[in-house]
């Protein structure tokens, strides 16, 4: 996948070192940009091995609204055990305001809800947004989102049949090891709302605010953090094709995603099959938390 070993070879080359919360420095570059055309193939990394599985129950789980990481740990997905706490809950506000947004007093708003609903009534709009941020949440807490908002839009081709496109501004992106998952994970959420309103999936587009790579520190400690050996090798890898997603037809609307919940792992995956996805080996990076 071209744009994306792109961005990685663009903050490479253009990054400087910068210190963050997490005590690993990084190399950090401002504002990439690409678009991605999920109708040459679905864009799961093929430079190195990604977990499929991980992908579609973090994002059941988004959709799902849940605060607990019940759902990921009964399907073996360990990656947001570190911001759990002692309940099992993490203080995220991707698929907790995406469906419950805070709103004044009591009320909340259901934002995915709201998009789906305009895709198959007034698609044209252009106010199809869905944001995680909120600054009462995002300014106090552990964890504010790092995928902020994103926005769906339909256009029309030159023969005026409509296509679905999606935008995510993205503010802080780990390039090694969050953004490959970012880029499927949205890419697959634009493969579920074509499903529900009927319109083909188009353009994924996505705006990198802070680019980064985690690195040693410049006295040569937290070298067991260092991304950037382990994407040089993966620049040295030929992309292969991109594998074809076939998402089962029981799933037609919103209202499908609830069930899937209660199911066990193959019967999930069952549903979200991916076609002809051959990639190089895996990459192992540890995650700065």
């Amino acid at each position: 996948m071209k744009q994306y070993l792109d961005a990685v070879r663009e903050t490479l080359e253009k990054g400087t070192r910068k210190e963050n919360r997490t005590g690993v420095d990084t190399l950090s570059t401002f504002n990439i940009n690409y678009e991605i055309d999920l109708r040459e193939g679905f864009p799961l990394l093929t430079t190195k091995e990604i977990s499929w599985k991980n992908i579609v129950i973090e994002n059941l789980w988004f959709l799902s609204g849940r605060t607990d990481i019940d759902l990921l740990r009964r399907h073996g997905c360990k990656f947001w055990d570190p911001w759990a706490d002692a309940d099992g809950k993490v203080p995220s506000a991707y698929g907790n305001f995406w469906r419950s947004f805070p709103l004044p007093g009591d009320d909340v708003n259901d934002q995915v809800a709201y998009v789906v609903d305009q895709l198959c009534n007034n698609p044209m709009s252009r106010r199809m947004v869905v944001s995680a941020w909120a600054p009462g949440n995002a300014q106090t807490s552990a964890l504010p989102p790092c995928h902020a908002f994103w926005v769906v839009n339909v256009q029309n081709d030159a023969d005026g049949n409509p296509y679905l496109c999606l935008h995510l501004t993205q503010r802080s992106c780990d390039i090694a090891l969050g953004v490959p998952y970012n880029i499927a994970g949205y890419s697959l959420l634009m493969e579920l709302f074509a499903r529900f309103s009927g319109i083909p999936a188009g353009i994924f587009g996505h705006t990198l605010i802070d680019a980064h790579i985690y690195t040693t520190r410049a006295d040569g400690s937290m070298a067991e953090y260092d991304h950037i050996p382990g994407l040089r090798d993966q620049l040295k890898r030929a992309p292969r094709a991109l594998p074809r997603l076939e998402i089962d037809p029981s799933i037609r609307s919103l209202d499908d995603i609830e069930p899937l919940l209660s199911l066990d792992t193959d019967d999930i995956m069952q549903r979200f099959r991916l076609h002809g996805y051959d990639p190089h080996s895996a990459i192992n990076f540890k995650v700065a938390v």
